[in-house]
């Protein structure tokens, strides 16, 4: 007979919605149930976009009580975005809510942190890519801008670690996630003095950073007795959603890529080490932490925000349309149109996705698309060229060739993202599991339970557990001809 194996809370937040998710291993398999879902919708007070972090926190909570209705858990992990970060005072306390990377705030922020620090400089210390939304950028507009905030606080924390705080009431800054401020030093794995010392930063503000794995406290008494529950570990799992992600990808091979692609799109590879030189400067690429210490070696690309946001536009206007029924519209287009270059600064704000489109379609001198069904393929086939572009990126740095790429995450539901990325790139697409981000999640708490052994073990297992489903290249010569038109309208959009 099987012994009783340990159940784990899993907490995956996403830019638009969080699930709690137990988990456990039976029969060498991971068995997992979404047990509560929440929307997870940003707030504009006074112009100012903020996350309603106590909101989330009661979110946790209440997954926390379902949980204990399923049997209750052995330890939670909590996985987030990257970047964004609550400040607490010298009491413990949150003094605002934190405030979101889409935010304006960073607006123009990176030109004056240049004149302090030189950029090249700062990405040889840190290997990330330069982005506006990076947490640097967001606590230099509070030099600037705000100064008395800084003043107050005596600590940052970044999403994961401030929900652990709240659960444990024990201060640290995960790997993973301390890997996507722009401040951590890639290839020691501490914070920067050059780059806070420089940008006038508070260096008291940074706690200690722990790897991936750690156990950070059991919820506190106070939490057990208001939830009715029994203590339980709090895990420093790998925190950043990417790093989870990257732990399911269900493979063997210790060379493998991919794209973790949900609301942003993710596409990169595990490295043993940090790659930062020239080439990965010039191509912008990031190297963030991974869970075991390892650096995934990637470029964020801007994901299905442009589909969510888009339906969130036609909403607005009365059309409301499933993902489904929009991809539906989009399979019956004639394909290869027109393009867009979804890094393009204009579609990272909230707003009218599909206008914007049509205004760069037109500026690029190419077919606009007009119905909801030709914004969608628009924006499908824009990101297929651009998950190209970037693998050839890739492959230049790395001096390495690829013929598969394992597709991950939430956007793997779209059938034609998938196909396209197929037809685009030349590879074989092998997508799947859906549920990465929380898998990995899962299996890191499970690693350090004792129930698995190690991420080679996890990736075993989860190869075994979630379906995959695999994506053959079509049409190449017309994909290849496609791509060429793709590439002239970016140099043409690096002239404006």
């Amino acid at each position: 007979m099987e012994r009783t194996k340990k159940q784990v809370l899993a907490f995956d937040f996403g830019a638009s919605s969080g699930r709690a998710i137990i988990g456990k291993l039976k029969n060498d398999k991971i068995v997992m149930k979404e047990i509560h879902r929440f929307s997870n919708d940003p707030v504009i007070v006074n112009g100012t976009m903020y996350w309603d972090t106590l909101r989330q926190f009661y979110e946790i909570k209440q997954g926390m009580l379902k949980a204990k209705q399923h049997g209750g858990f052995y330890s939670l992990g909590i996985d987030t975005w990257g970047v964004d970060f609550g400040l607490l005072d010298e009491h413990g306390v949150l003094l605002e809510n934190a405030v979101h990377y889409r935010d304006g705030r960073t607006e123009g922020i990176q030109e004056k942190a240049f004149k302090c620090i030189n950029k090249e400089k700062m990405y040889e210390i840190t290997g990330n890519q330069l982005m506006d939304l990076n947490t640097v950028f967001q606590l230099y507009s509070l030099v600037l801008n705000r100064p008395w905030l800084l003043e107050r606080a005596d600590t940052l924390l970044l999403t994961p670690d401030l929900f652990n705080y709240f659960l444990t009431g024990k201060k640290a800054a995960e790997y993973t996630m301390a890997s996507t401020t722009q401040i951590m030093d890639a290839r020691e794995g501490k914070w920067s003095d050059d780059i806070i010392k420089a940008l006038r930063i508070p260096e008291r503000l940074f706690p200690e950073i722990v790897f991936g794995g750690t156990t950070i406290g059991e919820v506190t008494p106070q939490i057990c007795e208001e939830l009715g529950i029994v203590p339980a570990k709090v895990i420093a799992v790998a925190s950043h959603d990417t790093g989870s992600a990257v732990v399911a990808v269900p493979t063997q091979e210790e060379d493998f890529i991919f794209i973790s692609c949900g609301t942003w799109s993710l596409f990169g590879t595990e490295l043993p080490r940090p790659s930062i030189d020239e080439k990965s400067s010039l191509f912008n690429m990031t190297n963030e932490g991974g869970y075991g210490q390892k650096t995934t070696f990637l470029k964020n690309i801007i994901g299905l925000w442009l589909v969510q946001e888009s339906r969130r536009q036609w909403r607005r206007e009365g059309k409301d349309y499933s993902y489904g029924e929009l991809e539906s519209m989009a399979i019956n287009v004639m394909p290869l149109q027109s393009f867009f270059d979804p890094d393009a600064p204009e579609f990272l704000p909230s707003g009218n996705i599909p206008e914007r489109i049509r205004t760069f379609c037109h500026n690029t001198g190419q077919a606009v698309p007009q119905t909801m069904g030709e914004v969608i393929c628009c924006i499908n086939q824009s990101l297929a060229m651009k998950y190209r572009y970037t693998l050839e990126q890739i492959e230049t740095c790395l001096s390495k060739k690829y013929d598969k790429i394992h597709m991950i995450g939430g956007g793997i539901q779209s059938r034609l993202l998938c196909q396209m990325t197929a037809n685009a790139s030349g590879c074989i697409v092998q997508a799947g599991p859906i549920e990465a981000t929380a898998l990995g999640n899962i299996a890191v708490q499970l690693i350090a339970a004792g129930e698995m052994k190690d991420p080679k073990e996890a990736r075993r297992i989860i190869q075994k557990s979630e379906q995959s489903y695999e994506y053959q290249p079509q049409e190449r010569e017309k994909w290849q001809e496609a791509y060429e038109k793709f590439k002239q309208i970016l140099k043409e959009e690096a002239k404006w």
